[in-house]
């Protein structure tokens, strides 16, 4: 094929060349039909009644009409904003500890803050029915007020977000310049007023970042609400009523509309806000170093074990819940709960699915997200492409799961859709998946190729080797931690993902996530911890596994970096 030549309108391409265009096109294939076109089928199905007619912005106008309706909205807002507030100054301030104070045990806590990203978010919310429930044991703390409604919602959505945040905190605290903090000494600048003219401007952007993060996040989340979230609707369970309740795609469709419009606002703020941002250090700046203060930094150690305590004692309680026999009043040990077969859900095979979903995912989903942005960053030419390809790479952060599951039935279920094969499939949910947590990876994938020097390509192409060889002999070898982490970062994901695959499992499919919210409808509570427990320790247990694996792998594809 190197030595071939194919005719392009007024061009040759070399047969190296045809095979990059034709990848390309594959790609943007990928999202366009993977994203793009569902997103379009929902549109489509928003502005139509039930009998397919087109009727306009009728249906918005029977949602503004409905209080109940509309009064989501509110919810939405109040609960995102508020879980926005909370999240974000905690995990300034733990971060601030991590990176700043000479606190002991900086390592332990950051292994317990990472915890709540290996659970569903159905998790938290079941721990807290049994810590503040009817049956609680801290039920007196909310003094009257129940644990299902908007109370319930902000503490789940504060547990489940609250490591995301602490992880972009951190990368924005972690670098400054210690200069600034000597000059500042010497003119005698008190240490308050030095946090608020040096600290604070420097984290600007990183703190701005993280509330758009987790705004977005809370407004769009489904388990924790669906759990714990009572008579009080937001716009996530507006949409599973509409659909699975009362059977009507059309509003669902318009509630999907309006769920996605604060995401992409967030979005595209966000992405303002990041190229606005200039670097903070300088190729003559001293790296920072905290220097010891007893107080200070067991005051933030206190701070940090006390957040650490409580993602313990969610965590704990939910595997607890699954061993006892009946809550509050048999609390002998027992295994039964994670009986399944003969319970609503799907029994163990909704785990196997899961299983297979994540390990598909994982595989197919690494190599298809880093070879597309290795197309996009180490190709010559095409240019219009390759940047309406990063474009769409970068879309699938601004539609929440519960949108893109839901166009996915308006676009795949429709009979003349030549790919209609795939609905009610094990391949249509890890396509949903893969797109859904895309942008992630992709931008993990572009970092990580933005560190290879250019020369690689060239030197390969003037000794006339393949790009194919290339990449696999010198860009994967090279870029191995960052592919390591998309894996384990999808596989996690994949297990623990509620909203994107709610609207488009069948009985053969239903995933463990998805079995955790139907035992829990049925009355089957500890059987819901206990699936839910399932997947933490499953997604724990890989990860662990990822880090062992990742040493061994490094060890011997990265030895050169040791040699240096």
């Amino acid at each position: 094929m190197r030595g071939a030549f194919v005719m392009h309108g007024a061009r040759w391409l070399s047969g190296e060349a045809l095979v990059r265009l034709l990848a390309l096109l594959a790609a943007l294939a990928l999202l366009v039909v993977g994203l793009l076109f569902p997103l379009a089928s929902m549109l489509v199905k928003s502005l139509q009644d039930r009998a397919g007619d087109f009727v306009g912005l009728a249906n918005f106008a029977r949602y503004v009409q409905t209080p109940a309706l509309v009064g989501s909205i509110v919810n939405s807002l109040t609960v995102a904003l508020t879980s926005t507030a909370l999240v974000v100054g905690l995990a300034f301030l733990c971060a601030y500890g991590i990176t700043r104070t000479c606190m002991p045990g900086k390592r332990l806590f950051r292994m317990l803050a990472v915890l709540p990203i290996l659970a569903p978010s159905l998790l938290p919310a079941i721990s807290l029915v049994y810590l503040f429930g009817n049956q609680g044991w801290f039920r007196e703390v909310l003094m009257g007020q129940s644990i299902y409604g908007p109370i319930g919602i902000v503490l789940g959505m504060c547990f489940w977000i609250f490591p995301h945040a602490l992880m972009i905190l951190t990368t924005a605290l972690s670098t400054s310049d210690a200069r600034l903090y000597e000059a500042a000494e010497a003119l005698g600048t008190p240490k308050w007023r030095s946090f608020l003219t040096i600290t604070l401007p420097g984290a600007r952007y990183g703190l701005i970042s993280c509330a758009f993060v987790v705004f977005t996040l809370a407004i769009t989340d489904f388990g924790v609400p669906k759990i714990i979230g009572g008579q009080f609707s937001v716009l996530a369970t507006d949409v599973y009523r509409q659909v699975v309740g009362q059977q009507n795609f059309q509003m669902g469709a318009v509630v999907s509309v309006i769920l996605l419009l604060p995401a992409l606002a967030s979005f595209v703020v966000d992405r303002w806000i990041q190229r606005r941002q200039v670097a903070q250090l300088s190729a003559r700046a001293v790296p920072w170093r905290p220097t010891p203060s007893p107080l200070r930094d067991w005051a933030f150690a206190g701070l940090c074990y006390a957040v650490g305590a409580a993602i313990l004692l969610v965590i704990g309680t939910a595997i607890y819940a699954s061993l006892v026999q009946f809550w509050p009043y048999n609390l002998s040990l027992t295994l039964e709960h994670y009986a399944f077969e003969m319970l609503a859900g799907g029994g163990w095979a909704s785990w196997f699915n899961s299983l297979k979903l994540a390990f598909s995912v994982a595989l197919i989903g690494t190599l298809v997200i880093f070879f597309n942005a290795w197309l996009i960053e180490k190709s010559d030419g095409y240019r219009v492409l390759r940047q309406g390809l990063h474009f769409l790479a970068m879309l699938p952060m601004a539609v929440p799961g519960m949108v893109l599951g839901l166009a996915y039935i308006f676009f795949f279920n429709q009979a003349g859709n030549p790919l209609n094969w795939l609905y009610g499939t094990l391949a249509i949910l890890v396509l949903n998946t893969l797109v859904h947590f895309y942008t992630v990876c992709h931008l993990t994938s572009v970092t990580a190729l933005k560190q290879l020097d250019p020369e690689f390509e060239a030197v390969g192409a003037s000794l006339k080797v393949p790009f194919w060889v290339t990449f696999r002999r010198v860009t994967l070898p090279v870029s191995l931690p960052a592919v390591l982490d998309i894996s384990v970062y999808l596989f996690v994901n994949a297990m623990t993902t509620v909203s994107a695959v709610v609207f488009l499992y069948t009985s053969d499919t239903r995933l463990a996530s998805v079995a955790v919210m139907h035992l829990d409808e049925a009355g089957y509570f500890a059987s819901a911890a206990a699936m839910a427990v399932l997947i933490f320790f499953t997604s724990l247990a890989v990860k662990l596994a990822h880090a062992a694996l990742s040493h061994l792998l490094l060890t011997r594809a990265q030895a050169w970096r040791q040699a240096g």
